[in-house]
C-alpha cells in the first residue's frame, strides 16, 4: 500500500508540474499579445493627437472670436421684464 501511495503522489506532482508549466506558458502568450495590442492602440492615439496638434499649430488663420459669447440683442431680457406682452 505504501508503494501505491508513493506512486500516486509522484504522478500527481508530475501532472501538477506539467499543468503549471503549460498554464504559465499559455498565460504569458496571451498576456504578451494583449500588451502588444494595447501598445499599438496607445501609439495610434498618440500619432493622431500629434497630427491634430501639428495641423492646429500650422493653421495661420486660426484666431479667437472676440464676440463668441455675446448675445445678438443684450436688451432683449430687459424688454421682456419691462413689457411681458
Amino acid at each position: 500500500m505504501n508503494k501505491k501511495n508513493l506512486f500516486i503522489a509522484v504522478v500527481m506532482v508530475v501532472v501538477l508540474g506539467i499543468g503549471y508549466w503549460s498554464g504559465n506558458s499559455v498565460g504569458d502568450a496571451r498576456g504578451y499579445a494583449r500588451a502588444e495590442a494595447d501598445s499599438k492602440k496607445l501609439e495610434e492615439a498618440a500619432a493622431k493627437k500629434a497630427t491634430a496638434d501639428a495641423a492646429k499649430a500650422a493653421n495661420p488663420f486660426q484666431a479667437a472670436n472676440p464676440l463668441e459669447g455675446v448675445e445678438s440683442n443684450p436688451f432683449e431680457k430687459a424688454k421682456k421684464v419691462l413689457n411681458p406682452f
